[in-house]
């Protein structure tokens, strides 16, 4: 195949479900959907929903602005004079508030005014805000304030629920041994499960191939690489 071809291949798109059914509630995750559900009756008018990488924090995300109408934004995207307008339906999200090149002074202006304002924020972060050295005082109090909910390490049966649900998505076919098959033996995060099947679908497709064990060991075999179970932002 012609290295133009695979790209073709590669590009595919697939269906994603990011529904509040789709969401799948284990231990793990329990403390951050009821979160969601409970708004709008928060017990502030914004809210940190913590985890790492690939630990559905997007996806809750996306639930929430299904309910909420909310704006989305990222936090190294926001600028002063963007936040009254990120604020206009009553609710905005903002994305990852620990990454690079985030204005300290945007996020601090959001936060004051969604209180003075009596509107909700939802933000994420793969980090505490114990963590996060703030230069401006106020803001890192501010944040330290909020309520925090943390989504904890996958469990098994999140792992085989989002296993598959991501085959589902992608309307791979697979069976329940071939799940088992490959819980046992893949890193254990939601990221390298997404990564994972990600590299199954895309290699069967390029190789017409169907999905066995045999197939799927070929791809489990690559883990060493780096590129392969990178984990991408949820």
């Amino acid at each position: 195949m012609s290295k133009k071809a695979e790209q073709l291949v590669f590009d595919l798109p697939h269906r994603e479900a990011f529904g509040r059914d789709d969401f799948l509630v284990t231990s793990s995750n329990a403390a951050a959907i009821e979160l969601i559900d409970q708004w709008p009756n928060w017990p502030s008018h914004a809210a940190i929903i913590l985890g790492p990488e690939g630990s559905g924090k997007s996806h809750l995300v996306e639930v929430w602005r299904q309910r909420s109408g909310a704006a989305l934004t990222f936090a190294n995207q926001l600028d002063t004079d963007q936040v009254p307008d990120l604020l206009v339906t009553g609710s905005a999200a903002i994305e990852d508030i620990y990454s690079a090149h985030v204005s300290e002074r945007a996020l601090f202006h959001a936060l004051n005014l969604a209180r003075q304002e009596s509107k909700f924020l939802l933000l994420t972060s793969r980090f505490a805000p114990t963590e996060i050295n703030y230069e401006i005082p106020d803001l890192a109090s501010r944040i330290r304030a909020l309520p925090i909910v943390q989504i904890l390490p996958p469990n098994d049966a999140l792992l085989r629920g989002v296993l598959v649900k991501l085959f589902a998505d992608r309307q791979v076919m697979v069976d329940e041994g071939l799940i088992s098959y490959i819980l046992l033996r893949m890193p254990r995060s939601l990221g390298a499960a997404k990564s994972l099947v990600a590299a199954i679908d895309q290699r069967a497709l390029i190789e017409k191939s169907e999905v066995t064990k045999p197939f799927v060991a070929r791809i489990l075999a690559e883990m060493e690489s780096p590129e392969l179970f990178a984990s991408p932002p949820v």
